[in-house]
């Protein structure tokens, strides 16, 4: 159980720290939105909550 929650909380890590960082290019890649800006903002909100929530995990598993 130990190791699927660290599991859990390393790929939300990467998950989130990759929509932060290429949000703009996955935007224009998978979303064909009038307003590319809203949507970037989304992606990166996002990828912040992954990490906040991925960072949680591991520290309260170690």
């Amino acid at each position: 159980m130990k190791n699927f929650l660290l599991f859990v909380g390393i790929i939300s890590l990467v998950f989130g720290i990759k929509f932060i960082y290429d949000a703009r290019p996955i935007v224009k890649k998978y979303f064909s939105l009038g307003d590319k800006n809203e949507a970037t903002l989304g992606l990166k909100m996002l990828g912040f909550f992954l990490t906040v929530i991925g960072g949680i995990i591991i520290l309260i598993i170690y």
